[in-house]
């Protein structure tokens, strides 16, 4: 089974700060988590607030649980709130279907995790995990 490397995910971490500090962003906080949602690494920067953590993780893990990213997630609880109401108890109430929350893949399609971006707007989130996933050459389906 294909995995995100401890080393892509700090790269994508460092990527994402960066990005957020040239958008002049809030402080971001960033969770990789593997494809089975356990985490793989997770940085929180000066200043973010210390509930980020649990938003991180509630974007990337629907992301993960689901095989589809935030936006779709959204979208689908705009449009049907029972289903992520009901997935959402399944899961203990992690989910957080927004954008920001990434589905990671590799160039084969196979899904390898995904990523949680939090702390600014979610599409300001989003923009900046694209950023960090492209650093690495993985496919990102937000």
């Amino acid at each position: 089974m294909a995995a995100i490397s401890l080393s892509k995910a700090r790269k994508m971490i460092a990527t994402i700060f960066r990005t957020g500090a040239e958008m002049e962003l809030k402080p971001l906080s960033v969770i990789v988590l593997d494809a089975g949602g356990n985490v793989k690494a997770f940085e929180r920067q000066d200043g973010a607030s210390p509930g980020r953590f649990q938003i991180a993780e509630g974007k990337a893990y629907g992301s993960v649980m689901l095989g589809i990213g935030g936006t779709a997630q959204m979208a689908r609880a705009e449009s049907q709130a029972y289903f992520l109401a009901a997935v959402n108890g399944a899961f203990g109430g992690k989910v957080i279907p927004v954008p920001g929350g990434v589905l990671l893949k590799n160039d084969k399609g196979e899904v390898l995790g995904a990523i949680g971006v939090t702390g600014d707007s979610s599409e300001n989130d989003l923009i900046a995990a694209m950023a960090g996933i492209e650093a690495v050459n993985l496919v990102g389906e937000g």
